[in-house]
């Protein structure tokens, strides 16, 4: 289908970004579109403007930001995937970034448009969930600074407002005695994820002494495993606390699986996430 008719701006700072969304009641920011055009195309979205900060390179970065890492919400995929920085000190992101979608995506899409877009299938919200990070907001006011728990507020919904952007991740830097992993399956190659798993663990005498989970696609928002996670707190063996990791979630059922089968992968991708953290 053909989209409905819009304006088109492009965003000459974040600042001028906010000032064009607080003047347009429907306007939408557009940064690499591969989920905002299929919208459009569908009619499901029929924005009056369309507010282009992809060109925005002043928030295209991953650069050392003291114990933590702090990626620009316009980065690339593809640069989240090569950032050395990640690679040396919080694996997962860069491994995960690697895995969404094909070549096209990953040179187009970005960090901070998947995280706003809140699409709990999507493969970064359930990472950067299990790592607590935190996301920094822009708005006419300022800076503010939301963690990870409280970013995603329902399907397709976030904490960034209708005049506001999304302009930085900050991630931790994961200690030497920790490890992660991100394990997810989905039907081919180039689908979103039928269910996945970001496990992020410390260790201690070679065993498991914390671990955050994080759950793709079990319910509406990105989701804390946290009965395993308690589970290991507590002592359990992998396999005893990943059989718990679909306790208090609301998979979807629909033409990739049911939510049985879900329930299924996500004890079962749990324990293989696990077992690949803890051996990292």
């Amino acid at each position: 289908m053909i989209p409905a008719g819009f304006e088109y701006e492009v965003a000459e700072s974040p600042e001028h970004a906010i000032e064009l969304l607080a003047a347009n009641e429907d306007a939408k920011l557009l940064a690499g579109g591969h989920s905002l055009l299929p919208a459009m195309r569908l009619r499901l979205a029929r924005p009056s403007l369309l507010v282009d900060v992809g060109r925005l390179e002043e928030l295209s970065y991953v650069r050392d930001d003291g114990d933590r890492i702090a990626i620009g919400a316009v980065t690339r995929h593809k640069d989240v995937r090569d950032a050395e920085l990640l690679a040396r000190h919080c694996a997962i992101v860069s491994q995960t970034a690697g895995q969404i979608g094909d070549p096209q995506v990953r040179h187009r899409g970005t960090i901070g448009g998947s995280l706003a877009h809140g699409d709990p299938a999507s493969d970064l919200p359930a990472v950067i969930l299990a790592l607590d990070a935190d996301l920094v907001i822009r708005g006419q006011s300022g800076d503010r600074t939301v963690p990870a728990s409280q970013f995603f507020t329902g399907v397709f919904q976030s904490a960034v407002g209708r005049s506001e952007m999304l302009v930085e991740v900050r991630v931790p830097k994961l200690t030497a005695s920790g490890g992660s992993a991100y394990v997810k399956m989905s039907r081919r190659a180039q689908d979103w994820a039928t269910v996945a798993v970001a496990a992020v663990v410390e260790r201690s005498n070679g065993s498991i002494a914390k671990a955050s989970i994080g759950l793709t696609n079990m319910g509406g928002t990105p989701l804390r495993a946290s009965a395993a996670e308690a589970a290991l707190a507590d002592g359990a063996s992998l396999e005893d606390a990943a059989a718990l990791a679909a306790d208090g979630t609301e998979p979807p059922s629909d033409q990739a699986a049911s939510a049985d089968f879900r329930r299924h992968l996500a004890r079962v991708l749990t324990r293989r996430a696990l077992e690949r953290a803890s051996a990292a």
